[in-house]
C-alpha cells in the first residue's frame, strides 16, 4: 500500500541547537519554541488529514538513524539540519537513501544573508525544496508541500 498522508506520519526533525528555540539568539530565530513549532505542524497536517513525528538531536549519528526509520513507515520528511546542513554528507548520504520519498529542507532565518559558510548546504542536494527565511511558519509551508507532493504521487500512482 503506498504511504500516504492518512496511514504515514510526516518526519519533522530538527538538528543542533534547535532545542533552545525561543531562547538562543531569538533577534535571529524569534520567540516561538519547539513545542511551539511542533503545535504548529500537527495543526498544518492534522488539515490533510495527516499527523507528524516530531523529533530533535544535537547528535548527527541519531538524525541519521532517525532518516533510516523514516524510509520503512512515514510518507514525507521535514528537516532543518541547523549546522549540520553545512558539513554533514552523512545526513546527505542517509537522505539519498530515500528514494520517491519527498524531502523538504527547512531553515528559520535566511542563510543566505548570513555568514558565507552557511550559503551552502548538503542538505539541498537532496531536497525537494527548500524554505529558508521565513522563521517558524517556513515548517508549515513545509507540510503544505509534503502533503502536495504525496498527493501528486498517488495522482500519478
Amino acid at each position: 500500500m503506498p504511504r500516504t498522508l492518512a496511514n504515514a506520519p510526516i518526519m519533522i526533525l530538527n538538528g543542533p541547537n534547535l532545542n533552545l528555540l525561543g531562547q538562543r539568539q531569538p533577534e535571529i530565530y524569534g520567540k516561538d519554541t519547539l513545542t511551539d513549532v511542533e503545535v504548529l505542524c500537527a495543526a498544518a497536517a492534522a488539515v490533510h488529514g495527516g499527523t507528524v513525528d516530531f523529533r530533535q538531536s544535537n547528535h548527527e549519528g541519531e538524525l541519521v538513524d532517525w532518516i533510516h526509520e523514516a524510509r520503512l513507515g512515514h510518507c514525507g520528511i521535514i528537516i532543518n539540519p541547523g549546522a549540520y546542513s553545512h558539513t554533514s554528507v552523512a545526513i546527505l548520504d542517509a537522505l539519498n537513501a530515500c528514494d520517491g520519498m519527498p524531502v523538504l529542507e527547512v531553515h528559520i532565518s535566511n542563510i543566505h544573508r548570513r555568514e558565507s559558510f552557511r550559503h551552502h548546504s548538503y542538505v539541498s542536494l537532496r531536497a525537494d525544496g527548500v524554505i529558508a527565511g521565513c522563521g517558524v511558519q517556513g515548517y508549515v509551508f513545509a507540510v503544505e508541500r509534503v502533503a502536495a507532493l504525496v498527493g501528486a504521487a498517488q495522482a500519478d500512482a
